[in-house]
């Protein structure tokens, strides 16, 4: 899931903090990063879900090479879940502001999803950095209603909508929406 890095389009309350030109520099150098680290890797097809729509399926910021899908209208939970419903099989949705993506954990992602319904990544804040549903589970017309985004319940609410779906949890890692979460970074490197 990425948007076009636009000042003030994207990373708001990073920006808000740091500046929204230097927000959208990071967001569009950390999301080429892990573009082209999870891209390459032959284990699974890497879709792009862009926003905006038009303006992301013909835009140069990302790689010609990794194919690109609208994210659509409505709140992120309508927009993920849409991208789940949409592309049979086994689907792993992730953020593009988590620097600590690996090849290997997706992969740990995929493989637990071989004995469940659903995988979710936490991250500190309550949030989460990564979701996933095995073959279109995410049928459920509650699946990624009523979440309070951009909260400490985050994937509390999301855990919730799920209607029962067995659901395994990987590592927890932390995304960057502040300078406090840029700092801790930048420590940890």
């Amino acid at each position: 899931m990425v948007k076009e890095p636009h000042p003030g389009r994207v990373k708001t309350r990073l920006g808000r903090d740091i500046g929204m030109v230097p927000a959208a520099w990071w967001f569009r150098h950390q999301t080429k990063r892990l573009t082209r680290k999870l891209a390459r890797d032959p284990r699974w097809q890497t879709v792009l879900a862009v926003s905006p729509d038009v303006e992301g399926l013909t835009s140069r910021v990302w790689p010609e090479d990794v194919n690109r899908t609208p994210q659509g209208r409505g709140n992120l939970g309508d927009r993920m879940a849409r991208q789940m419903r949409d592309i049979p099989g086994d689907v792993v949705v992730i953020g593009a502001d988590i620097p600590g993506i690996t090849p290997a954990l997706i992969m740990q992602a995929f493989h637990v999803l071989g004995a469940h319904d659903a995988v979710i990544g936490p991250a500190p804040d309550g949030g989460y950095w990564l979701v996933g549903t095995s073959g279109r589970k995410a049928q459920s017309p509650r699946f990624m209603k009523n979440v309070r985004w951009s909260t400490r319940y985050a994937m509390e609410d999301t855990i919730a909508s799920m209607d029962g779906l067995s659901i395994a949890r990987i590592g927890m890692l932390r995304d960057v929406d502040t300078a406090a979460d840029l700092a801790a970074l930048e420590q940890l490197t």
